[in-house]
């Protein structure tokens, strides 16, 4: 099958770096990315769009940008480029999305989106044409969350999920909507069900690591976050992805990385991985 490979970049996000670095002394993690005032480091919110026998597939980690762009209220608001914007750069309109595979349903919402929520204005969600691909596991997580994780989960988007029509609840490793040459790994270090689509490409498969692995710090195995329901869990699950990528000389497309889409990986004597060839972005990537 014919496909092509671009990423998408929507709206950046802060997020608080202590969280996001876990156990790691700050007086390390600043050496990797530079805090502001209120201690928080930008991330990316990068997806990867994959257009195949016509179709139009987006694999997004969370839920972040699903929401629709609130709308400005006066001109002096300036106008941040989100994810349509980013697909409008390669010619694709909303509507021209067919699927939206979603790695999980965590959602980190920009302040003034969470506030809008939180008085009952919740935006719609985009694309209102695409079938969106969510694993039963994770959806079941969703519906029924822990006190842990009951405030990553916002129930105005899943909500709008349930009634779309358009919900498809992924119980295997593969799925027909979208064809040959996909399969699912299954991740519950981070959240249970969390789904990490692999995609057959010339040269070695693409990995979409979603929050297993959501930059190149996190290549270390004893890196995690304050998220990670189960850290243990997790570096078992991301010991053997990595050990899968460098032996079918996959590639990694990384969602978080504020400078970095897509890297290979090795592993070295020390039995460390390392990234190599970096890509700052995906441009177009040919089957």
């Amino acid at each position: 099958m014919y496909r092509k490979l671009f990423s998408v970049t929507g709206r950046p996000r802060r997020l608080d770096g202590g969280a996001l670095f876990g156990t790691t002394p700050r007086n390390a993690w600043i050496e990797w990315q530079s805090p502001d005032y209120d201690n928080e480091v930008e991330l990316a919110c990068r997806a990867l769009l994959v257009q195949q026998d016509g179709s139009n597939i987006l694999v997004m980690a969370g839920t972040d940008a699903l929401f629709a762009p609130l709308p400005r209220t006066c001109r002096c608001q300036r106008s941040t480029p989100g994810l349509l914007e980013g697909l409008a750069r390669l010619g694709v309109e909303e509507a021209q999305i067919h699927a939206v595979v979603l790695t999980h349903l965590h959602a980190m919402l920009a302040p003034e989106v969470r506030l809008a929520v939180s008085e009952g204005d919740a935006p719609r969600l985009l694309f209102p044409t695409a079938r969106y691909l969510v694993g039963r596991q994770h959806w079941m997580r969703a519906n029924h969350p822990h006190p842990r994780d009951r405030a990553l989960f916002v129930p105005q988007i899943i909500s709008q999920l349930q009634g779309s029509g358009r919900l498809h609840l992924i119980d295997e490793c593969s799925s027909d909507l979208l064809g040959e040459g996909w399969r699912f790994h299954l991740s519950d270090g981070h959240t249970p069900g969390q789904l990490l689509p692999e995609i057959d490409m010339p040269g070695g498969p693409i990995i979409f690591a979603g929050d297993l692995v959501p930059g190149r710090q996190w290549l270390a195995l004893d890196q995690t976050t304050a998220y990670d329901r189960n850290p243990e869990s997790l570096i078992d699950e991301k010991e053997r992805l990595l050990d899968h990528v460098v032996a079918e000389r996959g590639r990694l497309f990384l969602s978080r990385d504020p400078s970095v889409a897509m890297i290979k990986v090795a592993r070295d004597k020390q039995h460390r991985y390392q990234p190599f060839d970096h890509h700052a972005a995906l441009h177009r990537l040919d089957s």
